[in-house]
């Protein structure tokens, strides 16, 4: 925990991949307390002091709860019990985890989302999101429900960040660790 100005940072870490809270279904929020804020504000702290960051949610630091926090270059967005309303096209583009740092691989998602989540002061709201920022809304609500980015991998290739070589996705470390061959066939 760092102090920045008048305002401590409470920088959380973030789980690595391989660690079995990543894999669990998290559990909707019921209620906005000062419990549940302390968790929102140790997610932008945590975001926000990590390199290379466009999104966290909640199970990434160990808790089980619908919470996601992004900031995809226009800003901050927090997003409680979100839930998909809409999905349209097709894009396929890079996509890297602070769960599996170091990687990069290629995902298919939908192009345009319409989500609807619920604010800090407990008031739902709509959010619409296409290209890159439907692409980090759909990347963190996957993490709501065990899924990681590696499960939607297209061709099971990932590119090592540092070194540029292509690596089968289960060729990484802490891959089989997970007990799970792919996490997808078992959630159908």
């Amino acid at each position: 925990m760092g102090q920045k100005g008048d305002k401590i940072l409470a920088e959380r870490r973030i789980l690595p991949f391989g660690d079995p809270i990543l894999r669990k279904i998290s559990k909707p929020v019921t209620g906005i307390d000062s419990k549940l804020l302390n968790l929102l504000g140790d997610l932008v702290d945590t975001l926000y002091a990590t390199d290379g960051r466009a999104g966290l949610a909640a199970p990434q630091i160990g808790s089980l709860k619908r919470i996601v926090v992004m900031d995809c270059g226009k800003g901050l967005i927090e997003l409680i019990n979100p839930e998909m309303i809409e999905m349209q096209g097709e894009q396929i583009g890079p996509e890297a985890c602070l769960s599996l740092p170091d990687y990069t691989g290629f995902v298919k998602r939908a192009q345009y989302v319409k989500i609807k989540a619920i604010n800090r002061r407990g008031q739902s709201y709509f959010l619409e999101g296409e290209d890159f920022l439907a692409r980090c809304i759909q990347h963190e609500m996957d993490h709501l429900e065990g899924v990681l980015f590696i499960d939607r991998i297209q061709g099971n290739a990932l590119v090592h960040d540092q070194t540029r070589q292509k690596v089968n996705v289960r060729d990484v470390p802490g891959f089989m660790a997970t007990g799970i061959g792919n996490p997808l066939s078992l959630k159908k």
